[in-house]
């Protein structure tokens, strides 16, 4: 069975596409500082805040469109991890290949208390975005679990 993600993401999206967007407003404000301090063309102040806006915008108006298709799934033979409609994705990571599952909480996830599940494999690392403490904790031992079966049985 496929779990969504708790609803508590999408604040977490909704406040890291505004931190991004404080960021744009800074470079286009020290753009804005240049022009006037060493007559730096204008036009770049427009771009950076046209290119903020875009970003902001686009992320803002994506999330209920993320949130609504990520879901994961662990099985006893691969963690599944599935996002997007029109861009369907589908990630299934083998349990024997899993070398290491790391429990990761910024700032934004703790004020949500959530943590995002990173699982490592030799090549890559796979994240589910943020999920609750319990269940973060849960999904760690119930992977690392199945990866050492999985490594006993070969």
């Amino acid at each position: 069975m496929q779990t969504q993600l708790p609803v508590q993401i999408k604040r977490v999206w909704r406040l890291r596409a505004l931190i991004d967007g404080g960021i744009w407003v800074n470079v286009a404000g020290a753009l804005w500082l240049a022009n006037h301090l060493w007559a730096w063309p204008w036009w770049l102040m427009a771009i950076a805040l046209g290119l903020g806006v875009i970003h902001v915008g686009s992320h803002l108006v994506l999330i209920p469109y993320r949130y609504a298709f990520w879901r994961y799934q662990i099985t006893p033979d691969d963690v599944v991890l599935q996002s997007g409609f029109i861009f369907r994705k589908t990630e299934a990571i083998p349990i024997a290949r899993i070398q290491n599952v790391t429990l990761e909480q910024g700032p934004l996830l703790r004020g949500q208390h959530l943590q995002s599940v990173k699982v490592q494999t030799a090549a890559t690392t796979h994240e589910i975005a943020g999920v609750e403490v319990s269940v973060a904790d849960a999904l760690r031992e119930q992977i690392m679990q199945l990866a050492k079966e999985a490594r006993d049985d070969a």
